[in-house]
């Protein structure tokens, strides 16, 4: 539509909407009629018989065809030690060609009927689109087709794309904004998780040809993937192409879509990136959010637009309109489609108002959830939300895309039908619930990026700094220790340490006892605490010490089985088994070195350390290290009893209560436990069966056979 036609039409509307002859005083007194019902149209959905889905819609507007395909796999599967695999990948996929192309071939192929083929690879899925004219599309068709089944990754390619991810990495910390958000993700996910993992030269330099390879074959299976496609096309032709090129494709083994539960934040806190080359500060507010799915997700949106909109929201009227702080403050809470978004608040600010905006940024937050939300400020972000929402439809391919988005994840079909309704039900009571519920103004972690020296105060008058050091690693350089991660090891452990240890294992049964354990398998069942209340699940551990583990735990959702050995990490679901994130695996051995037999087992020896940490009134604090995290036991120093465990977990920290003890052969074993994380009860459990040294077959640690 012509913008003087919207414009002549928007002045229509408003002028029906005043009665003839009245005087409009206020703009307020101008009544527009309500929104029209909403209706989406929805793309014909065809399943093949090997599994692939694939989604049509017809636009006839212009001769143009686009279309894309997607399927599950991206940076979150591949190892730690090959941080960057899938941007290389991306890269060298459409430049490398394919087995009877080169790329150079396809760019001028391409380049002479103005088509696009690209590829691409994010955190969670890997993805090729075709954009070309209606006349050209069985020529180019073939060429999307061949780079999905026989990619070539030439190796020049690959080193050009090597290249340029170095190069990315060089200048990672040149823009201060850039850095912030970075470094904000860390925070919020944990740095070594694979939601805020970054690359390093030495990562790269670590993925080969047969890794890029490998990961193609690993998750590009036609039951794996989505392929969607909008334009000027008979949906039953264009059915019919699709069948003959990928319906002969052999169904292979199904790739996990579950989300790793890889998220390990930062200790609420202040830390600090020092850049002396800016003359502004960011600062950053970060806490966790939620999964899209959840049922909250609705007047979770709507507490967002109270907060964090543009020219009417908390943070614009307060920070901006009347504290002059910042240009363009913005606060939401996240919301990811599978797996938990972050809530952030950030600003921009003159160095000099460095220390007012951070307290003004943790007021307008306190404010958020301690005052009560306006009727009028719901029913107007209510209204934005609805009056923005039909432009996410207002084209075919936008459509298409949607509803892509929907099967990728698991959505309803009909997702999209219910959110007007949904977002209409809201009301500043669930605003304010909601707020309450998910968002504690004492557990946030401060991000603060800047030149302290132009500070009106030393950022450390707000409390204890921790620095980041942003510090790029040559090749060959470890990272630098992240912030918030436990602290490096002492060099040695304390004689008090010791002794207290000590005691905590005579009280188990003594060094003999405890020596004499091979092997233990327990079973039995917890309650854990989640947002949509109690989930119940039974586990079933087996360890062979010191390195096997075997965890399975049964759930609503299903059986899942986690392994790990010094050799190997997987995980089995009911969509199959799968090797596990390097990230994730990383995070189950620091775990299972803090198994309390194990670190009984090394008292004394290299890699563990002890030192008395203070008193608790009921007991004293011993500090345990592994050398990869710390832990806290509190023990009762005159009978050497655990009383419980302090931890820093994933989703903060952890205190474990050992509420019932019983003795197996002589072993005096806690089998009964109560949690609480960040304060809040978090979860409870209790061993049915405990065996000391049964016999273990050595099978239950290798990885099943993919069928």
């Amino acid at each position: 539509m012509k913008p003087l036609r919207k414009l002549a039409l928007t002045a229509a509307v408003l002028l029906a909407a005043v009665p003839l002859g009245a005087q409009v005083k206020s703009y307020k007194d101008i009544k527009t009629p309500p929104l029209h019902k909403l209706t989406i149209e929805q793309p014909k959905r065809i399943q093949l018989a090997n599994g692939l889905v694939v989604f049509l819609i017809e636009d006839h507007e212009l001769p143009l065809i686009n279309g894309s395909a997607e399927w599950h796999g991206g940076e979150r599967d591949v190892p730690a030690e090959k941080a960057g695999l899938t941007r290389i990948y991306s890269q060298s996929w459409r430049t490398g060609g394919t087995e009877s192309k080169t790329g150079d071939q396809l760019d001028d192929f391409l380049e002479a009927r103005a088509a696009h083929v690209e590829t691409f690879a994010d955190n969670d899925s890997t993805a090729i689109n075709i954009n070309v004219l209606k006349d050209d599309f069985d020529a180019v068709f073939p060429i999307f087709v061949d780079l999905i089944e026989h990619p070539a990754f030439r190796q020049e390619k690959i080193d050009l794309a090597k290249t340029q991810l170095n190069t990315s990495i060089s200048r990672r910390n040149d823009d201060p904004q850039s850095v912030a958000r970075r470094e904000l993700t860390k925070l919020g996910y944990g740095a070594g998780s694979i939601y805020a993992r970054e690359p390093e030269y030495a990562t790269a330099a670590a993925v080969t040809r047969d890794d890029l390879l490998a990961f193609h074959k690993r998750v590009t299976r036609p039951n794996n993937m989505i392929i969607g496609f909008s334009g000027d096309f008979d949906a039953t032709a264009m059915e019919k192409k699709l069948r003959a090129a990928f319906e002969p494709w052999p169904k292979g083994p199904q790739v996990s879509r579950t989300a790793p539960n890889d998220i390990n934040p930062a200790k609420p806190g202040l830390y600090f990136v020092a850049k002396d080359d800016v003359t502004q500060t960011n600062v950053s507010l970060v806490g966790p959010g939620i999964v899209r799915n959840n049922p909250d997700y609705y007047a979770v949106a709507v507490m967002n637009e109270v907060y964090g909109a543009n020219y009417t929201g908390h943070l614009f009227n307060q920070i901006r309109s009347k504290k002059g702080l910042s240009y363009n403050p913005s606060g939401s809470m996240r919301a990811e489609w599978d797996h938990p978004g972050l809530f952030v608040s950030s600003m921009g600010t003159k160095s000099n108002t460095t220390i007012e905006s951070v307290n003004a940024m943790r007021g307008e937050v306190r404010a958020l959830v301690e005052t009560p939300i306006t009727a009028v400020e719901v029913a107007d972000a209510k209204e934005t939300i609805l009056n923005q929402f039909i432009f996410q439809f207002d084209s075919k391919d936008k459509l298409l895309s949607q509803q892509m988005r929907l099967e990728f994840y698991g959505y309803p079909a009909d997702y999209y039908q219910r959110y007007a309704a949904n977002i209409e039900k809201v009301t500043p009571a669930d605003v304010e619930r909601v707020a309450k519920k998910y968002i504690n103004p004492n557990q946030l972690a401060v991000l603060v990026v800047g030149k302290e020296k132009d500070f009106e105060k030393p950022l450390a008058s707000l409390g204890e700094v921790h620095p980041i050091d942003i510090t790029i690693p040559e090749p060959g350089q470890k990272p630098a220790a992240a912030a918030g991660a436990a602290a490096a090891a002492p060099a040695a452990s304390s004689a008090e340490g010791l002794a207290l240890a000590k005691k905590v294992r005579d009280f188990f049964g003594g060094q003999a006892k405890v020596d004499a354990v091979q092997t233990t398998h327990t079973t039995g069942s917890m309650t854990v605490k989640t947002p949509n209340g109690p989930m119940e699940m039974e586990f079933d551990n087996t360890m062979k010490y010191p390195d096997a583990h075997r965890n399975v735990m049964k759930t609503p959702m299903g059986e899942v089985t986690m392994v790990y050995t010094n050799d190997t990490a997987f995980m089995v679901t009911p969509m199959g088994a799968q090797d596990m994130p390097g990230s994730q695996s990383t995070a189950m051995r620091n775990d299972g070195r803090n198994d309390l037999l194990l670190v009984l087992k090394n008292i004394g020896k290299p890699g563990y350390t002890f030192n008395v940490a203070g008193a608790e009134k009921d007991g004293q604090m011993l500090e345990i290290s592994n050398g990869t995290s710390t832990m806290k036991w509190v023990v009762d120093p005159a009978t050497g009893k655990l009383l419980r465990k302090i931890a820093q977990g994933r989703q903060g920290e952890t205190v474990t209560e050992y509420t019932e003890w019983k003795s197996f052969g002589g072993l005096n074993v806690p089998v009964a436990f109560k949690a609480t994380t960040n304060g809040q009860p978090s979860g409870e459990g209790k061993m049915t069966v405990v065996e000391i040294n049964p016999a273990v077959d050595p099978k239950v640690f290798e990885k099943p056979a993919t069928k």
